[in-house]
């Protein structure tokens, strides 16, 4: 069994974060202080801290025919979860920075990838392939 990772990142208000995260995702919420939030992001623990004067970086890289926000962070889901979490966030009615399409298509590493911001502009993908064996595929 995979471990789960734990990631911490800054957002500007952690009032739209409990609300982006535990509402919008459907994130179960852990441990929380005045400074920060613990969430369940699909088994992994990532943690929102508080930096009202967090920025997001504005950086990208082309990666077939889109402009893909660099950093990003997110979770390889099974393409049931994928394609439910984009229904969801599509009737939540999310602003995607890359809306939910199938990338590679025909080729190695085909994936289901879909690209969106949280409040404090911090960059997520959420991808599903048919076939998890192509998820390193050369």
């Amino acid at each position: 069994m995979t471990r789960p990772f734990h990631l911490a990142f800054p957002v500007h208000d952690l009032a739209a974060a409990r609300a982006f995260y535990g509402e919008t995702l459907g994130c179960r919420e852990g441990r929380s202080s005045d400074a920060w939030i613990d969430f369940d992001l699909y088994g992994h623990q990532i943690v929102a801290h508080l930096d009202p004067a967090a920025k997001a970086v504005a950086v990208s890289n082309a990666v077939d025919g889109h402009d893909v926000p660099v950093p990003h962070f997110g979770v390889v889901l099974t393409m049931p979860d994928w394609q439910a979490l984009a229904d969801r966030l599509t009737a939540a009615g999310t602003r995607f920075g890359i809306a939910p399409h199938l990338r590679f298509a025909g080729q190695p590493g085909e994936q289901a990838t879909m690209f969106f911001y949280d409040p404090s502009g911090n960059a997520l993908e959420f991808k599903a392939f048919a076939d998890d064996a192509m998820i390193f595929a050369t």
